[in-house]
């Protein structure tokens, strides 16, 4: 049945967006994910990947709904992004950050990296900065699910973004990272890209591997999914099946390439005989969570010139975060229903815990040292009708960015105390902005 818009909203919406998007999450619940088009745009290449085997073996990947998030909420994020950017640039930063990063993070190569994840919170003060991923999957999924929405409701219809050459601006940022390392010159152009993962097949975002490699394949570049034990570095290249790698777009979560099978790639990286994309560097400076503490120093801040309105930004959109050390374990324990304590080098919300559902052999791992805590920023939540039953989904939103231009937000719905791509009904999610100026509609 057609949910009304309440008149008192109605009224609020051409000033308000935030509270029209609230009022959509949590009562506009159409299914509007149209799996025919979803079925296209995932198969359209000449690889192997099956929608129908994607959604046997992978059931919430995808979310059958969107999320509505404000144009104020959107910009927002856009402008803490942009401070950021400028902070992780300054010298001074780049200096303390990596004093305690691992030794190969001093290599500086050229190459910025691909696939910045910033990922928020919508707390009661706007987007909270939770984290920053240096190889955040999902963007070339998230593109496909994006194409398979249809107007369920009125309000969806109006927000319904136009056709997006966000996949050639993707192929555009690895030809960007060749011409960083490499230059301009048209005798070498960028010619094979393997993409690179531990038992690439078993990894859950393994169909986005098969979707890059066609996408690849079809713009020119040979591209191959591989294992890093299938990589040699042997006469100054990178060779893989016998073939030269060019590029290696990086998806391993050994940030510092330190584990002995990834001997051939760090050598080749260390001799910039490879370019590659995320690199230990880069994982450094931005992902390593102990950074969220630094950039939370507002007196040091001061110090290094940050400008007043940045620390202002920052400071308002990053929740306190402080490294923890066996000396403040007891004051932890104490507080711990405030805080998140996540590792330092963590991804995927692997070993993160909710300090209120901490146990004490959990938080004597904690303690010895590693991890950070970070206040609790209470997720926005979805609300959506599922097998018949309406259920409250927690979300957050991730900004896929490439040196500070945000190409592409998408959602993430869960249940449970992080992002685990296991609840019926969650899954990633299309982001739909709600004007500032937007007409009353009903939603069904």
């Amino acid at each position: 049945m057609d949910v009304p818009l309440p008149a008192p909203l109605a009224d609020l919406l051409p000033a308000n967006c935030g509270a029209a998007a609230a009022w959509l999450n949590r009562g506009c619940a159409c299914v509007s994910v149209d799996h025919q088009s979803l079925k296209q745009a995932l198969e359209e290449g000449q690889g192997t990947l099956s929608h129908g085997e994607l959604l046997a073996t992978r059931p919430h990947l995808f979310s059958d709904s969107v999320v509505f998030v404000s144009e104020a909420h959107l910009r927002r994020m856009e402008q803490i992004i942009a401070a950021l950017e400028q902070v992780l640039l300054m010298p001074a930063y780049r200096q303390r950050v990596l004093a305690h990063a691992p030794p190969i993070a001093r290599h500086a190569p050229a190459a910025a990296g691909v696939f910045l994840g910033y990922d928020f919170h919508l707390g009661p003060d706007g987007p909270q900065l939770i984290e920053i991923n240096s190889n955040a999957g999902g963007a070339l999924l998230n593109s496909r699910l994006l194409r398979a929405q249809r107007a369920c409701c009125a309000p969806v219809a109006r927000m319904l973004p136009a056709p997006s050459p966000l996949e050639a601006t993707l192929v555009a940022m690895f030809r960007e990272e060749w011409r960083l390392a490499r230059g301009d010159s048209p005798s070498r152009p960028l010619a094979r890209i393997a993409i690179v993962d531990t038992q690439p097949t078993a990894q859950y975002l393994a169909p986005e591997f098969e979707l890059f490699r066609q996408l690849f394949e079809a713009n020119g570049i040979a591209a191959m999914v591989a294992d890093p034990a299938e990589l040699s570095f042997a006469d100054g290249r990178l060779w893989c099946r016998g073939q030269v790698v060019d590029l290696v777009y990086n998806r391993l979560t050994d940030f510092a390439l330190a584990e002995a099978q990834h001997a051939a790639l760090r050598d080749a990286y260390l001799a910039d005989a490879v370019v590659l994309t995320p690199h230990p560097q880069m994982h450094a400076l931005y992902a390593d969570k102990r950074n969220l503490a630094v950039l939370g120093d507002q007196q040091w801040l001061r110090q290094i010139g940050v400008g007043a309105q940045q620390r202002q930004l920052l400071a308002s959109s990053i929740p306190h975060t402080e490294e923890v050390v066996p000396a403040t374990a007891d004051a932890f324990w104490s507080s711990r229903r405030q805080w998140f304590f996540k590792p330092a080098a963590g991804f995927g919300s692997k070993a993160a815990y909710r300090g209120d559902k901490l146990t004490r052999r959990v938080f004597a791992d904690i303690a010895r040292g590693g991890y950070i805590a970070q206040a609790l920023v209470k997720p926005s939540e979805r609300r959506l009708r599922v097998d018949g039953v309406v259920q409250d989904f927690k979300l957050d939103l991730r900004n896929y960015v490439y040196r500070g231009a945000v190409q592409l937000v998408s959602a993430r719905l869960y249940r449970g105390q992080t992002t685990n791509f296991r609840t019926p009904g969650g899954g990633f999610a299309a982001v739909l902005p709600v004007a500032c100026q937007s007409p009353s509609g009903s939603c069904r």
